[in-house]
């Protein structure tokens, strides 16, 4: 064993020291998710291959992973200076005793706030993962102010705080500096990205993104999609091209493409790299099922345990027909796609669900329905009544008004077994759904067909089914473990051409139809 993988293994001893003493929630709060040996490796193998002679900079250097790798991967010629900055004076104090005699120079401290000191043409860094509403009020908007300054750019007061590290290392990092960051994959769609992706393509030249595999989780202790951004602190040129790779490593990506900085600066969702490598739609002309339905969340009731329960139990505690209404069940209590009417509104072949809503004041329903109103005062004694959501209703135990949705989408769920992760159910029945799903409610010229002609129902069922997996998980949004979810807004961009064109075949009197096929997808 060489001295440098001597020194590695007493690293990763410390790291474990050092992580069992914080609580997961803790850990969580501070950000600190250590980088994989492996993965650092790689990335300072990639930084190999462009840089030359380096002046080293981690700004959350923790125990000092990348900096291993630098001594492993770089000949000792090549390395001028080293130098990493850690809040965290535990982690600060390992970085010192691990490195000390190799040249690093570990600055304990807040590097948001730290002066540069000096110049450095090598940034590697895997920043603090700490969500926005860790950063309390006062840090976000000093930190906000500090990239207006720095960049004249606006950031969202939800961005996390690697985006401000990413964003301030500039000042650190010379002309011409490379600077390589392992980074959550969500800014290349979130809007709260929209910072970051604008100083990628108009302040620097952007070189390679690697997305990871959703499925590929890179941090065992936190469940996030990751990816590693590349760029030169060079102002971009006309024509520039970036790197957008998809799967597998940094150097042997199983998907690649080479998108031009116009198209990236244009696109608002940039999972869509690779695979929409020409940065357009393939006739740039498409209907979005946002101009077919209207989109909406279903009922967040705030205590699903108490608002909604079997028919059965909801008639025994003495719940009245009118004070109840039938609602769907959970998605994985659904063995088909179709959920057939059955009596009174109730599905015919799911669990028979009640979902309590009522307008009647509890006086009201005290003098009228007093078992009724027994019931209430269960869940008041529960404190049911003090929850965000029920606060905010009146009476606390009324509902948002969903009406019945013909069609609906599961809004989460996993890729597994070749098993999409959205499911399109078509609603036969009363009843409404909960915020499980997203529901689908035709409108315009679609909603006038369905009227005149229900047998167009089953068309649209199928080509709702048959809609491209792939313009689903582009509009969508992806966590660690390969988990995708849909928002309304997000669902409402899926092209629906197809569905548009088929109803329009079978219902072509109205113009309405004709009309909105020229309607751009906006990326």
């Amino acid at each position: 064993m060489t001295d440098l993988d001597a020194q590695e293994q007493d690293r990763l001893v410390e790291q474990l020291r050092l992580d069992s003493m914080k609580s997961a929630e803790e850990r969580n709060q501070w950000g600190q998710f250590a980088t994989p040996p492996a993965l650092a490796e790689e990335i300072v193998r990639y930084a190999r291959s462009l840089a030359g002679r380096v002046r080293f900079l981690d700004p959350a250097i923790g125990t000092g992973s990348f900096y291993a790798a630098l001594l492993r991967t770089f000949e000792s010629d090549r390395i001028e200076s080293g130098a990493g900055i850690e809040l965290d004076p535990l982690f600060a104090e390992a970085a010192r005793r691990l490195w000390a005699g190799s040249g690093l120079r570990v600055i304990e401290g807040d590097f948001t706030t730290a002066q540069p000191e000096a110049r450095f043409n090598l940034i590697v860094s895997n920043p603090p993962y700490v969500r926005h509403h860790h950063l309390g009020l006062v840090a976000k908007e000093r930190l906000q102010r500090l990239v207006m300054l720095q960049h004249g750019i606006r950031i969202s007061g939800l961005a996390g705080l690697y985006c401000y590290f990413l964003l301030l290392s500039d000042a650190w990092l010379e002309p011409g500096g490379l600077s390589i960051w392992l980074i959550p994959s969500e800014f290349m769609d979130v809007n709260y990205g929209g910072a970051i992706k604008q100083y990628l393509t108009d302040r620097v030249e952007l070189i390679h993104i690697h997305r990871f595999s959703p499925a590929d989780v890179q941090f065992t202790d936190a469940l996030v999609s990751s990816a590693i951004v590349v760029f030169r602190k060079i102002p971009p040129v006309d024509g520039h091209v970036a790197q957008i790779s998809l799967g597998g490593s940094l150097f042997s990506p199983v998907q690649t493409a080479s998108i031009p900085i116009e198209i990236l600066r244009k696109a608002r969702k940039w999972t869509a790299f690779p695979t929409a490598a020409s940065g357009s739609s393939a006739d740039g002309r498409q209907v979005l099922l946002g101009d077919l339905f209207t989109i909406k969340r279903g009922i967040a009731t705030g205590s699903n345990g108490f608002f909604i329960l079997t028919e059965d139990e909801a008639m025994r505690v003495g719940i009245p027909e009118e004070c109840r209404r039938p609602i769907l069940p959970n998605p994985r209590h659904l063995s088909s796609e179709v959920v057939e009417a059955g009596q009174r509104g109730y599905p015919a072949n799911v669990p028979r669900l009640a979902l309590i809503d009522s307008d009647l004041a509890e006086e009201e329903v005290e003098a009228r329905y007093p078992q009724f109103w027994r019931y209430l005062q269960g869940g008041k004694a529960r404190d049911v009544q003090t929850s965000y959501l029920a606060s905010h209703r009146s009476p606390w135990y009324s509902q948002e008004k969903r009406d019945p949705a013909p069609f609906l989408f599961t809004y989460m769920g996993r890729s597994v077994g070749g098993r999409k992760p959205f499911r399109v159910i078509w609603n036969k029945s009363a009843a409404t759904a909960h915020n499980v799903y997203l529901l689908l409610y035709p409108k315009g010229a679609l909603k006038r067909a369905l009227e005149e002609h229900p047998e167009l129902l089953a068309v649209v069922f199928q080509k709702l089914q048959s809609i491209d997996i792939g313009d689903l998980l582009g509009e969508g949004r992806v966590y660690g473990g390969g988990l995708h979810k849909l928002e309304p807004n997000e669902l409402a961009r899926v092209p629906a051409t197809a569905l548009s064109q088929a109803i329009e075949t079978l219902y072509p009197q109205d113009p309405s139809f004709v009309k909105s096929q020229q309607l751009s997808l906006a990326w």
